[in-house]
């Protein structure tokens, strides 16, 4: 029961974060607002505001009609605007960015919210202007329909001027790096946080039987409540083999179990917690963000944009992601109530993660020695940072500097740009007592 009720909680947040979600809940809300009214008005809604509050009601067909007609006709031309708009500011954010964006950018909830508003209000107009009695007296007119409809729209073009500034402001890339850099901190804090002390000593898996992957995709998440529910339930200890946002194929390996040979409805259950999608997500995979900062440099430094100073910015930030992710083992495990690790998550290592960053920084950049500079300075702060951490983590920083030192000094001809690089490296030895080869 429990596993089901996990799932069916994981199914809503998955369709929430549907791009049609919103805009769908909030239209459905204005067409039934239209009926609601259209119930009121049957029962002298309009009548009885005319005796006490005329105000409030348009008690004149004309009117009624024409101002109807313009809200329609008005609302559909902000919603062509609005999504050209959108349209256009994503084709330059996957010309000039990084298309791993879309996805990001597309789903942003108040947008969502202001074309739900855009939407509901053209379907509140159109059915209350249907409702219009063609000939009878004034009081089967819809008067105080009317004048709602004069609010909303008000409130639409108020959301109208403030998605104009929001979506100019959302596609700066300051603005995307930054929303990058937050949704994987939060991540990666999560992570550290539920993190043990204790040093964790898993069994050897090696002799572990092993279920195959029914089917092809991008490993997206696993439910690991219901995971945790199924190894209690049969007593077994996990080991998921595949890393999240990577590709699996069907038939590979993806995951090892101890104990007995599982029965088939019982790997049917097990493989209901894992999710396939074409589709990847920061907030559930924090890898994710270093692989779009890092592609936002490497479009930033490309000759046809020629943006160093993108660049830059986006080392500032994965220097601080790198910094955090330290603080992180290189393995997850989820532990029973005696706290004993019964299901272990292999995840990417600190050393794969920092080269893939590194060697496609170094293969773009270094030709530009104020960019290589400001890699130096990242390597340096990390590796203050490692001091104290990690003794593999310090290693592979060490390995990256000098990775990074080889690739500088065979694509710097300049005698003032190579005394830069002899300097930094000069700052790097002495930062590690000189226990530093190249």
């Amino acid at each position: 029961m429990k596993k089901h009720l996990y799932n069916l909680l994981e199914y809503i947040v998955k369709l929430e974060s549907n791009i049609a979600f919103y805009p769908s809940l909030i239209s459905l809300v204005g067409l039934l607002f239209a009926f609601f009214m259209y119930y009121l008005e049957s029962w002298g809604v309009s009548e009885y505001l005319i005796e006490n509050a005329p105000l409030l009601v348009i008690n004149n067909i004309d009117t009624a009609r024409d101002l109807l007609t313009t809200f329609i006709g008005g609302l559909i031309s902000i919603m062509v605007f609005s999504f050209s708009l959108v349209m256009i500011l994503l084709n330059q954010a996957s010309s000039n960015f990084s298309p791993r964006l879309l996805p990001g950018l597309i789903s942003n909830r108040r947008h969502q919210i202001i074309l739900g508003i855009y939407n509901s209000t053209l379907l509140y107009c159109i059915f209350t202007l249907v409702s219009i009695t063609p000939h009878g007296d004034k009081y089967q007119l819809p008067g105080f329909s009317v004048l709602l409809a004069i609010v909303f729209m008000t409130v639409c073009l108020a959301a109208f001027i403030y998605f104009i500034h929001s979506i100019s402001q959302q596609i700066q890339v300051g603005t995307i790096m930054d929303k990058i850099f937050d949704k994987a901190n939060q991540r990666l804090s999560a992570l550290i946080e539920n993190e043990k002390a204790t040093e964790i000593r898993f069994p050897d898996t090696s002799d572990w039987n092993a279920v195959v992957c029914a089917k092809s995709g991008y490993f997206q998440d696993v439910s690991l409540n219901s995971l945790a529910e199924f190894a209690k339930e049969k007593e077994v200890k996990i080991e998921i083999i595949q890393i999240k946002g990577t590709y699996v194929f069907k038939g590979q390996p993806l995951l090892n179990y101890s104990g007995a040979q599982l029965d088939d409805d019982a790997i049917t259950n097990v493989l209901e917690c894992f999710h396939f999608s074409k589709n990847e997500l920061v907030e559930e995979n924090y890898v994710l963000a270093f692989k779009q900062i890092t592609e936002i440099a490497l479009k930033a430094m490309s000759p046809g944009i020629n943006d160093p100073g993108t660049a830059i910015n986006a080392i500032d930030y994965m220097t601080e992601l790198f910094s955090l992710r330290m603080k992180k083992r290189d393995s997850s495990y989820l532990f029973d109530d005696d706290d004993n690790a019964y299901v272990s998550i292999k995840t990417v290592t600190f050393e794969t993660l920092m080269y893939s960053v590194m060697a496609a920084m170094r293969t773009y950049c270094k030709h530009d020695i104020i960019v290589v500079q400001k890699l130096f300075m990242m390597l340096e702060y990390l590796l203050q940072q490692a001091l104290d951490s990690d003794q593999d983590y310090k290693k592979t920083i060490l390995k990256e500097i000098r990775n990074l030192y080889q690739d500088a000094l065979e694509n710097q001809k300049n005698d003032a740009d190579l005394s830069i690089i002899e300097n930094l490296m000069s700052k790097l030895k002495s930062l590690n007592n000189s226990d530093f080869t190249i």
